[in-house]
């Protein structure tokens, strides 16, 4: 017997059925995307699909070269002539501007864009984290004003509260500010760091040289009290962007959205300023982060195309289900209404009219294949959770008529002509 091959170490199959290390069935998602299709059309995005692969430097532009994402993370590969270098694409935004810049969709008017799909990080998987794991981002392209800002944020709350989750999660905010802010910041921030530099550890001190913003960001518990002494970026912003920020935080407090001012909040790439934010969760152990986002007025401009004020966020799908698998309210049935099943010669094929004509009004339906006994087959319909069954037997086939069961015990059985059966299962499932 030849060795079974097994999927790739953080990479996972979607099964019809819950697994014993991964709980998130393919019904279960399908539920999920359902409701996201509805969300997204509500505020008027739409949606954009990218391919996978995209052209390495998109993602050095873009990321930054000494983003983690980058600099360890990323699949990257050369194509079969080794003249392109390719990458699996890690994020979701770079791809999505760069198809805007191509395709120039900011001509004529601002865009609202959302995507859904897989992204790729050579991480170490864990719960929550995992080397191919999802993400649903939404971008919105053309908005320089705080009011965007906070509509986004008002769209993630709406989002939780369907799902059921909004108790579990916490809304933290920070301002960034703009580039010249940032230096500002930066050169303050590497003069302190390096005072205690013998006492970073190895991530910290590669950071410091690279991007010290991320040196904040810690989860090291000894560095804790050298971050929170550290330069604050709020205190090296001007007046426009103190001015956006004050009329972004107005706008949530008008809204009833309840948030946390952290000033050590960066996000781990290089495009953000102002407005940057994060919804975490203390359900998930160390996997905390659920939706992050923020602005990246500067991007479109890094990836050739003209200057464009944006903002947008991405949450990461596994993460989210599974706060949503435990504390939350979405539904995944995709039981059948009907299943159908037949016994004696000639009554497949009446079987199968029968079944398509229940499918052309709208029902959804199983019919069983094969010979079997027909106990056999109603412990078939009973594994299926079908609402109903439909009998063709022999005496059935003979004259017309069909046999309906209400599997769930409620309005028992009956023989009806076929012409009725589908006024018979309305009557019962009303």
């Amino acid at each position: 017997m030849s060795r079974k091959i097994q999927s790739v170490k953080g990479m996972n199959d979607l099964l019809p059925i819950e697994q014993k290390d991964f709980k998130l069935t393919a019904s279960f998602w399908q539920a999920f995307e359902e409701v996201v299709a509805r969300w997204t059309l509500r505020y008027g995005y739409q949606q954009i699909r990218t391919p996978i692969v995209e052209q390495t430097g998109l993602f050095v532009r873009s990321i930054g070269e000494e983003t983690d994402v980058v600099g360890k993370e990323m699949y990257t590969f050369s194509d079969s002539n080794d003249t392109l270098s390719l990458s699996l694409r890690p994020e979701g935004t770079a791809s999505c501007l760069r198809a805007v810049v191509e395709h120039n969709l900011t001509y004529a008017a601002p865009q609202k864009l959302w995507y859904m799909g897989p992204m790729f990080r050579r991480e170490r998987p864990q719960k929550g984290r995992y080397r191919q794991f999802h993400q649903v981002g939404i971008e919105a392209l053309g908005f320089p004003d705080p009011d965007i800002d906070a509509e986004i944020i008002a769209m993630c709350a709406d989002l939780w509260r369907e799902l059921g989750i909004a108790d579990y999660l916490t809304l933290e905010i920070n301002c960034l500010g703009n580039r010249e802010e940032r230096a500002a910041h930066r050169t303050a921030l590497v003069e302190y760091l390096l005072q205690y530099e013998t006492q970073l550890d190895d991530d910290s001190r590669r950071r410091l040289h690279t991007n010290p913003l991320r040196v904040l960001d810690t989860k090291n518990p000894d560095l804790q009290e050298i971050a929170n002494r550290a330069p604050r970026l709020i205190d090296f912003l001007g007046e426009a962007s103190r001015q956006h920020h004050d009329a972004f935080k107005a706008l949530l407090d008008g809204l009833g959205i309840v948030y946390v001012e952290n000033p050590r909040l960066v996000r781990g790439l290089d495009y953000y300023n102002q407005t940057v934010f994060e919804w975490t969760t203390d359900k998930l152990g160390a996997q905390a982060t659920v939706c992050g986002g923020g602005r990246y007025d500067g991007l479109m401009e890094e990836l050739g195309g003209q200057p464009t004020p944006s903002i947008g966020f991405a949450m990461g799908i596994e993460r989210l289900l599974l706060l949503v698998h435990e504390f939350g309210c979405l539904k995944a049935d995709n039981s059948p209404d009907v299943y159908v099943m037949q016994q004696g010669e000639g009554s497949t094929l009446i079987a199968m009219r029968y079944a398509a004509q229940l499918r052309a009004a709208g029902w959804n339906v199983l019919q069983h294949s094969g010979s079997q006994k027909l106990k056999n087959q109603f412990k078939r319909a009973d594994q299926s959770k079908a609402r109903f069954a439909l009998i063709v037997a022999e005496s059935e086939a003979a004259s017309g008529s069909v046999t309906l069961k209400d599997l769930q015990g409620m309005h028992g059985q009956t023989t009806v002509p076929a012409e009725q059966m589908i006024n018979q299962l309305k009557e019962w499932k009303a």
